[in-house]
């Protein structure tokens, strides 16, 4: 039985259970892209991106084969929406609120970049020709005004210890997920046996 909970309703007193933020968490603020946060999100290749909308809240993950963003100019960065499950949740929130924001994360690095901003969508042909991969070109582009970038505190992937260890042992597959969803009419092991083959075939 879930336990009676009492919930913290207003900002007055949830600051009073927290010391004050360090001069430094909110000095390591900028307004647009710095050489060194300019350094660090060039080596990005993953990424997850969190939109809100009429029709609700998304996280997203985005990676690439390169850098997951290119920076257009100090404040603008464009991510291709290359081809997914169609959904389209995070488009959708972009195309109705258009407040962004993104994680940046490095292999190897506890640290995470963040970037808040607001963001559009585009099928603009100049700005799509610029992800060609392989002949193809992203069906939209994401283009991100940057509001504040900042780095995070190392914490949380230092407690997870993220980079040195693996956990999927007995992770249920993809096919599993789909199977118990549908009641065995899609996915299982044939899913699974031949999305490899298809997610490469597909990549772009």
């Amino acid at each position: 039985m879930t336990p009676k909970v009492e919930f913290i309703e207003d900002i007055a007193s949830l600051e009073a259970l927290y010391p004050v933020p360090s001069p430094n968490s909110l000095r390591k603020v900028a307004t647009r892209l710095t050489p060194l946060y300019r350094k660090w999100i060039a080596k990005s290749r993953y990424c997850i991106v969190s939109t809100v909308g009429t029709e609700g809240t998304d996280g997203s993950p985005r990676g690439e084969d390169g850098p997951v963003v290119t920076e257009l100019d100090a404040q603008t960065l464009a991510m291709p929406d290359w081809r997914g499950n169609n959904r389209l949740d995070t488009l959708r929130n972009i195309v109705s609120d258009g407040r962004i924001s993104l994680l940046f994360m490095v292999p190897g690095s506890d640290a995470v970049v963040r970037i808040n901003g607001q963001a559009r969508v585009t099928a603009d042909a100049q700005l799509r020709a610029m992800f060609n991969r392989q002949g193809k070109q992203p069906a939209t582009v994401i283009v991100i005004k940057v509001g504040e970038v900042y780095a995070q505190c190392a914490r949380a992937s230092m407690r997870a210890g993220i980079w040195g260890r693996d956990d999927s042992k007995g992770l249920p597959t993809m096919g599993e997920i789909l199977a118990e969803q549908t009641r065995g009419e899609e996915g299982g092991a044939a899913y699974d046996a031949e999305w490899s083959e298809r997610a490469a075939r597909t990549m772009w």
